[in-house]
């Protein structure tokens, strides 16, 4: 005897059912998954651009998948930690990653290390990406810098003494601020951290002089008149920040970055799983107000991609920042 799903599937071949109730019935197969919390991995400290969308995100799919969606931090070696973590982890769908746009660039940093990667990309299936923010160039408020001028001016006069922080060697925030020490010709100190959470919270209490981060972070130190943004790495000017210049209106016309976040399960989760958790992710950012809004006042709007769309947005953002990783070399 056929069982129900085989003679749906029977039925679809045969023309008697369209086509999409096929495709829903098999999506309902995953349709009892979850039956249980799903975990959801930031390879970061609390406190950084992925914990900040992470949670109001894993908040709303709870309200759709019906089930618990922990956050859980899981840091180290700049982010790779806690991917390799999902990497290993069963692929049924029970363990997500909330990655940055680092998690393309650091298989590359360890191979340029000699080492042997502890994940590949191909490792895992993009979902859905959530946010794309520009980075912003942060100071202290109490520093002398007033413009990205007055700022460059200095670090020419003291080659190696100003100090930049990041989420750890080759992250996202390494690699912005590389490329403007590049473009500027400029010596900075690097300061690396185990995540953006820490780097930022060491900006804030004086220990750091400068630091690459994304503006969702960054906006209530900002408006609070603790740090201050002196250029950001977009194309234009950003919401919230309308009088922060874009480095290319203030003549570094190769300085561009973004910070993005996405959703990604192990690429040998079952395909109707992966389905259930882009229609779901999908549903959140077209519908959630609280999402909307929770993502808005942190100043890092929705940029929603999903399926092909963020494959291909992925592929082609991890190649340009593959090759910047590639300029910067080996570090030791």
């Amino acid at each position: 005897m056929l069982l129900r799903r085989d003679l749906l599937a029977a039925l679809g071949a045969a023309g008697a059912l369209p086509a999409g109730a096929v495709l829903a019935q098999g999506t309902s197969q995953g349709g009892s998954w979850p039956t249980r919390a799903v975990q959801v991995v930031v390879p970061f400290p609390p406190g950084g651009q992925a914990d900040v969308t992470a949670r109001p995100v894993s908040a709303a799919l709870e309200r759709v998948l019906r089930q618990p969606l922990p956050v859980v931090n899981r840091p180290g070696a700049g982010g790779i930690v806690g991917t390799a973590s999902v990497a290993r982890a069963a692929p049924d769908g029970y363990t997500a990653l909330m990655a940055l746009s680092s998690h393309a660039m650091l298989p590359e940093s360890e191979r340029l290390q000699g080492r042997t990667p502890a994940y590949t990309v191909e490792g895992f299936a993009p979902i859905a990406r959530f946010t794309a923010d520009p980075t912003v160039l942060l100071v202290p408020a109490s520093s002398p810098w007033k413009t990205l001028a007055e700022f460059v001016a200095d670090a020419k006069k003291r080659p190696g003494v100003i100090t930049y922080g990041s989420a750890g060697n080759y992250s996202t925030l390494h690699v912005a601020m590389a490329m403007l020490t590049g473009a500027a010709d400029l010596d900075l100190l690097h300061v690396p951290f185990q995540g953006g959470g820490p780097a930022l919270t060491a900006l804030l209490s004086g220990t750091l002089d400068a630091l690459a981060s994304g503006p969702g972070p960054a906006s209530v130190h900002v408006k609070e008149g603790r740090l201050r943004a002196l250029a950001n790495w977009g194309s234009g000017r950003i919401p919230g920040f309308e009088e922060v210049p874009t480095f290319k209106e203030l003549g570094y016309s190769d300085v561009e970055f973004y910070i993005w976040t996405g959703l990604f399960l192990p690429a040998a989760a079952p395909a109707e799983i992966q389905e259930r958790l882009r229609q779901a992710s999908r549903q959140v950012c077209e519908t959630d107000e609280a999402l909307k809004r929770a993502l808005d006042a942190a100043g890092s709007p929705i940029a929603y991609l999903d399926g092909p769309a963020f494959e291909r947005f992925f592929n082609e953002d991890s190649a340009r920042l593959v090759r910047a990783v590639q300029r910067i070399g080996k570090v030791d």
